[in-house]
Formats: C-alpha cells, structure tokens, sequence
C-alpha cells in the first residue's frame, strides 16, 4: 500500500488551491471560448418548437349487442320469467339479489387510441410523422405549442418505411427546414423534440452515434444516444442549425424505456416517401425478383472476389424481371443502376428507389467473371413469401467421399427445377457439420457447374487437404454457397 505523507498532502492541496484561483482569474474571451465549446439550445428550441406537434388519435370502440347481467350467459334456462324453469334458478339468486336481465345494446364511441409526435414540413400544412403513430386511427388531433388543435387528415401512409404524412388547415403554420442527411457526421450534437409518455414539448440532446445503421428494416437508420421514449415517435431529430435530418421511430429497449439507443429514419428517405405520399397516396417501389443473402469473407475468397461485398442471389423468382434477365442462382450482384452495393441489405433499398418500368444495369460476378446484365424493373407487390419445403430423409446408400457426402444423378422432374446438379443421398462428416442436408441439390463447386456424380467426384477428389471450396446449394426454393475446408 502507498502512504502519502502530511507534507505531502499539504503541497497537493496548496497545488489545487492555486488552480482554483488561476481559473477564476481567466480573461473574459477564454471564459467566453471555453463556454462555446458547449452547445446552448435555448435559441434552436425557441426556433424549431413550434413547429413540433403532439399527435393524438382515437379509435370507434363498443356497437356490440347487449349481454346478460349477472354470471348468466345469453340463452341460459331461466331467464326469462315465463321460463318453466324461472323458478328453480331464482332460488341460486342471493338474497336481496334479482335475476340476470339482459343487458341494453352499448353504444359506439371512440376512445383515445394513443399519442406520437410530429412535425410540420410546409406553410400548407403537412406533417410528417410515423405510420404507426395513425396506424388503425378513426380521428387524428393534432395539437400545436400554442395549443392551436386540429383535427388532420392523413394523405398517405407507408408501412414499410413507417412514413406516414397527414394534412392541417389553418393559418400562419410555422414549420421546419429539411436538412442534408449527408452532411451529418458522427459524434455530431442533435437534439430531439416531442411527446414521450405523453409529455407534450420535451427536449432531449444527444450525439450521432452511428449512420446507415442497419436493423433488417428497410430504411438505414441514424443512431443516436439522444433519450427517446415512447410518445417521441415521428418528431424531429434536429442539427444544431435546427433543421431536421431524421423521424425518431425506433428504441432499443428490454423494459420499454430509453435504455441509450435509438433509431431514426434519415430525413431525405422520409421526404421521398412523403412527396410520393402527396401526388398519389401510395408509394411505388421497384423489385426484380430474387431471393438474397450476405456474402461473407470465406464465399468471397473461394470464388476469387476481392472483397466479402455484394448481394448473393439465393432464388429467382420464375418469370419474374430478374429471371427474364438471365440471373441465376449464385449470382453475386455488386452494383445496381451504377450504385455498389456493399451489403445484401443495400439490395432492396437501391431497386426499390428504382422507378418500376425502367431498365436498369446490373453487375454481377458469376463464376470468377464480372457479367453486365439488363433488366426491367417492375412494380413492388406484397406477395407472401413461399416456405420452403423440409426435404425428406432418404436412407444411406454408396460409399461416402471426403466431404462425407453420397451424392446421386437428378431424376427427370428435379432437371427441370434446376437444370442440372446431384442430389445429396446422404451427408456425414465435415459436409454435415457445414451444414449440408440429405435432399440438397449441389449445383455448382467453385466456378464450375455441376453436371454428373462423376464430375462431381472428380472435382471433391481434385482438392487437397488444406482447401477449401464453395458449393452451391439448392434447397426447396432457395439457394445458398456452403464453404467447406478439407
């Protein structure tokens, strides 16, 4: 243990002393520098307040038919005085008590359904705020910090993007300037005005955490640590000139309070939807018809591409824009319409900002080449997607390779699903530890495709311990690369 002794103590304290007197005896331009080095909000939230609203819907609730009072359900012997059995019930009655009589019709009325955030974008009126904020709403109030309350009208809402834009009519509306997303930087102060728990015209401030912060939404999120709590949702998340560069929408929550995570949806994906929102209703989003999933660093490096980037295509949708284009399964696509596409998830994003009917370029890299492609992009539907079938256990037949599988020629009908391929008859070893399943359909080991078992032995007799290859799986409707080193 280190002992410090009295004199020692003293020559610290009188050190702290002498600090102590320096810095009250600083110049007013340091004590002024040293004081700008933290934002005052005062001024931005007396600019941008205003123009934040609270958002308060209802919902129709009751209409139901008239029920029996009492612990007797509707149609129960006795209810009626006329009944024969009237008489044997009555006497259950307690004393004091009369029979269940049958209860009046209740009448519809709306109750409150819940309260969200939003804020005003134009002098016309319109405000943007999330989709399920109003989602299921009979009425929408929307109040102002003056304490001006409307009654709005919702012209259009995404579920998808969970945009929702809704209308107010009244004069002198203040409202809030869009700023440039791009130019936000993270470790940036921002600030967040709205409505948590219902607490109209609270301000919390915080810094960018993250940017295009992917949560498997469709939208890539701003990260912040500003305190967002329920009733936040569909307010502003505001820069320090008091322009609005996101929708706060979501918290990372285990007990549903703020817990130092939230998400909000960037400003310039927000004011795409909602321009959409404004001359149609709806939002249009292009597709082209595949099944997607991460490329990761082994695939990556075992079929000969620089860097673990792009999108594999899993399955192609028969028919579908992407099929007519001549993409297959096990295609990598790098780059869409000229925008590269770092990760499976910037896939969906850059087809859907894709006006449906146009052509657009696609490159992908297939079998150790970059291959350009053309296609037609079509409009976005919400089509439930197909459940793959679970393949059936086949019984083991055949000595197994070095991979641990027994593969076996395609029938007829499996040929024209996939053109061509082996089928996996039974799988032990490092194949099963990989992950590979008896019913699988191997098409493709590395670059080359797969035609006949004896291709296919050949090509696993080929690798050396030490290895590792790629092989291209098809199960029920999806296909995916499976990396196994000898």
């Amino acid at each position: 243990m280190r002992i410090i002794s009295v004199r020692q103590l003293s020559l610290q304290f009188l050190g702290l002393v002498c600090a102590v007197v320096l810095m009250g005896n600083l110049s007013p331009q340091m004590a002024n520098a040293a004081a700008r080095d933290l934002p005052d909000f005062a001024d931005l939230v007396e600019k941008a307040g205003p123009a934040v609203v609270n958002i308060r819907t209802t919902q129709k609730v009751g209409g139901q038919q008239g029920g029996p009072q009492g612990g007797f359900p509707p149609g129960f012997p006795g209810m009626d005085p006329n009944d024969p059995f009237y008489e044997f019930f009555k006497r259950f009655i307690p004393p004091g008590g009369q029979v269940p009589q049958q209860r009046a019709p209740q009448p519809e009325r709306e109750v409150q359904r819940g309260v969200g955030s939003g804020f005003i974008i134009d002098n016309k009126g319109f405000v943007l705020t999330n989709h399920h904020v109003v989602e299921g709403a009979e009425t929408i109030f929307v109040t102002l910090s003056d304490k001006r309350e409307f009654k709005a009208k919702i012209i259009g809402s995404d579920q998808r993007t969970d945009v929702a834009l809704v209308k107010i009519e009244g004069p002198d509306l203040p409202f809030l300037k869009v700023g440039d997303v791009s130019k936000a930087k993270v470790g940036q102060w921002v600030l967040a005005i709205g409505s948590p728990f219902g607490l109209e015209n609270t301000v919390t401030a915080g810094i960018i955490s993250a940017k295009a912060r992917d949560t498997g939404e469709y939208l890539p999120f701003i990260q912040t640590d500003v305190a967002v709590n329920p009733g936040n949702s569909g307010g502003p998340l505001l820069n320090l000139d008091g322009e609005v560069i996101g929708i706060n929408s979501q918290i990372y929550s285990r007990t549903g309070g703020f817990m130092g995570i939230s998400f909000a949806i960037p400003i310039d994906e927000a004011m795409r939807v909602a321009n959409q929102l404004r001359s149609s209703g709806k939002v249009s989003r292009g597709r082209i018809g595949v099944g997607i999933g991460e490329v990761d660093k082994e695939v990556a490096e075992a079929l000969g591409l620089k860097e673990a980037s792009g999108a594999l295509v899993t399955s192609v949708g028969k028919d579908g824009p992407a099929d007519k284009a001549g993409v297959i399964s096990g295609d990598i696509i790098l780059s869409f319409n000229g925008k590269k596409i770092t990760k499976s998830s910037d896939l969906p994003r850059v087809v859907g900002e894709t006006k449906p009917g146009t052509t657009a370029t696609m490159n992908v890299w297939r079998k150790g080449e970059s291959v350009n492609l053309k296609v037609a992009v079509a409009e976005f539907e919400n089509l439930e997607p197909k459940v793959a079938a679970k393949p059936e256990a086949k019984p083991d037949a055949g000595k197994a390779d070095k991979l641990g599988l027994v593969v076996v020629e395609l029938t007829a009908d499996k040929r024209k699903g996939v053109g061509s391929g082996v089928e996996v008859k039974s799988v032990e070893g490092i194949a099963a530890g990989a992950g590979i399943a008896v019913g699988d359909i191997i098409t493709r080991i590395g670059n080359t495709d797969i035609s006949s078992t004896k291709q296919f032995t050949e090509l696993v007799n080929a690798t050396k311990k030490g290895q590792a290859i790629a092989l291209l799986v098809k199960r029920g409707e999806n296909s995916f690369f499976v990396r196994i080193a000898l």
